[in-house]
């Protein structure tokens, strides 16, 4: 008996010590793909919208060097203080924390060269909104990209089902559709194997 209860704890731990691995890789490659489809290079600034635990924020901070800026962004009083805790603790001085909100940025206007979410976009209930928000955000000639995930179910037709049940997650053509209708063009948009959505689009320069 004792040994069964050790074996199923050695293979729970194996298990995770697994998928920790995988989304480290995951979150790796994804980073160098916004590095490369947002065109960021010393000196950009660029937004983080929904950092979550902020480990992309910084490793773009590093990237942008000491004369770029990332804007770094979360809802809630709780994870817009770990978030702060987390950058306060790094070794950079170019990241700028800010609570967001669920239908606008709360960033400067025409503040960035490039905005990006990362398995965000589903949770937006007024999709709308935020991209306009994010438009006003962005300098002209600016890129947003979306990385997020389809629904293992159908679509749901309504924003505020996309985050829930068979419907979780939104697809490559909606993200793409609804950002076209704010005003952006569409460099890119693609699912890749399994239920992985990326989409780049661009704020034109006479905006």
């Amino acid at each position: 008996m004792k040994k069964t209860i050790m074996r199923t704890w050695f293979f729970a731990a194996l298990i995770l010590i697994m998928g920790t691995t995988m989304a480290c890789g995951q979150e790796k490659e994804d980073v160098s793909w916004l590095i490369d489809v947002l065109k960021l290079s010393e000196g950009s600034v660029v937004a983080d919208i929904g950092a979550g635990d902020g480990s992309i924020s910084l490793a773009l901070a590093e990237h942008v060097g000491s004369e770029g800026r990332v804007y770094s962004t979360e809802l809630g009083a709780d994870s817009v203080e770990y978030l702060r805790e987390v950058v306060d603790s790094a070794p950079v001085s170019n990241v700028t924390v800010l609570e967001g909100h669920p239908t606008r940025t709360n960033l400067p206007e025409g503040c960035c060269n490039a905005l990006f979410l990362r398995r965000v976009y589903h949770h937006f209930k007024d999709p709308a909104a935020m991209n306009e928000s994010m438009w006003q955000a962005l300098k002209p000639g600016g890129r947003l990209a979306v990385i997020d995930f389809a629904p293992r179910g159908g679509e749901s037709g309504d924003p505020e089902g996309r985050a829930t049940g068979d419907h979780h997650g939104v697809t490559a053509e909606t993200v793409a559709g609804e950002l076209r209708q704010a005003g952006f063009t569409v460099i890119s948009s693609e699912q890749r194997s399994g239920r992985d959505v990326y989409v780049v689009v661009r704020k034109p320069d006479d905006s």
